[in-house]
């Protein structure tokens, strides 16, 4: 990528008017029907793969679209924006397609990237376990060698899509970093390999892509289920981490813009003495905050996929964690503010918002919870001493 520019080039002002056209054909109520009925948005996704959007951040040479994080992004936010997230977009293309793509080997960016990329192929990615949230250190999933073989073993928690996945990301660790160091390996696992199971998380979120537990009880894996190596794995899973919060900051700041714009378009409407109530200053003002507040998050997203797409790892860490927290927060409070500005309606089903109330908080713990990014800022930001 060579444009450095925060304002749009007309590429990307043509690829925002794509995705907002495509996910107007199928809006909130095609998602929420979807997902209260545990169906899969299947539809929408073909179609986003069909049209490149999926993956367009993923090289040319293997069917994708050669652009980067920012217009993965910008597809992500789009969809948001009306009303139709796809979460599984955060997880497929962001973080394993960008990891496979550059540290898989050759047969490995082959079998798995023009499907990923096309949405033919859905892989999920499963990082957290029982006793490791943001505590990686403490996975407990290893690997085993037996021959040429590997032989996986461990239990994962609220890993995202797996019953649409054809395959896992599993982050493990070797049998043999008994140290106490983190040595991450990452493994490319079947979802219908022997002794995969998973179970589903009975979640209060009204989502299309549900939660899991995974069990994976001694699964026999080839050698080439191994991504990358297993001694450099730690820098291979931080290489999928930018992407995941560049693209949780672009899913809530889509949200964001999606309550914000039902707000606006109700209290400009409903009159309650002889005036539209979005005259009030106690509804305009509140308001007025939240699209200043959405629209600083969606600058430091777009800060950070530049400084992702032109290879600055650490700058982007920085402005990757600080867009996901400011995006967390200013979504939050717009879907609240959405839900105050149409009083009782707003809670109704007719309205379509209150559904968003869960999916909102949910921008505030995941991928990584406001509270560790902020550990995260007073750490490498402001060199404050660790709690931890």
């Amino acid at each position: 990528m060579t444009d450095t520019s925060f304002i749009e080039n007309e590429e990307r002002r043509a690829l925002r008017k794509a995705v907002a056209a495509l996910v107007s054909n199928y809006g909130p109520d095609y998602y929420l029907q979807k997902a209260r009925a545990h169906q899969h948005t299947d539809e929408l996704w073909n179609e986003a793969g069909k049209l490149g959007f999926l993956g367009v951040n993923l090289p040319e040479k293997y069917g994708g679209g050669g652009a980067g994080m920012y217009e993965l992004s910008l597809v992500m936010e789009e969809m948001s924006a009306h009303g139709c997230g796809l979460l599984m977009m955060v997880v497929s293309p962001a973080i394993n397609g960008t990891i496979i793509s550059k540290f898989g080997t050759d047969e490995q960016k082959q079998r798995w990237l023009p499907g990923i990329a096309d949405g033919s192929i859905t892989m999920a990615f499963a990082i957290t376990e029982p006793d490791a949230g943001s505590n990686s250190h403490r996975i407990t999933t290893t690997a085993r060698r037996d021959g040429s073989d590997w032989i996986l073993s461990g239990q994962k928690v609220f890993i995202s899509g797996v019953d649409q996945a054809q395959a896992v990301l599993v982050v493990g660790r070797t049998e043999e970093s008994k140290t106490g160091k983190l040595r991450p390996a990452l493994f490319v696992v079947p979802t219908d390999a022997p002794g995969f199971t998973y179970t589903p998380i009975e979640m209060e979120l009204i989502s299309p892509e549900r939660q899991f537990t995974v069990f994976i009880d001694d699964v026999r894996l080839p050698a080439d289920a191994l991504v990358g190596s297993e001694d450099a794995a730690i820098a291979q899973l931080f290489a999928g981490l930018n992407p995941e919060r560049i693209m949780g900051a672009a899913s809530a700041v889509g949200m964001g813009r999606f309550a914000l714009s039902k707000a606006t378009d109700y209290v400009k409407t409903r009159k309650v003495w002889d005036t539209p109530i979005g005259a009030h200053q106690g509804l305009s003002h509140p308001l007025a905050q939240n699209y200043v507040e959405i629209e600083l998050a969606k600058l430091m997203m777009q800060k950070a996929a530049t400084l992702y797409d032109h290879g600055d790892d650490m700058g982007a860490a920085e402005a990757a964690n600080m867009a996901k927290y400011a995006a967390g927060e200013a979504s939050a409070r717009a879907v609240d503010q959405a839900v105050q500005s149409l009083g009782g309606n707003g809670l109704t089903k007719e309205y379509g918002i209150a559904a968003a109330l869960t999916a909102s908080r949910l921008s505030r713990i995941a991928p990584v919870s406001r509270e560790m990014v902020l550990n995260f800022i007073a750490q490498t930001s402001l060199g404050l001493p660790r709690s931890y």
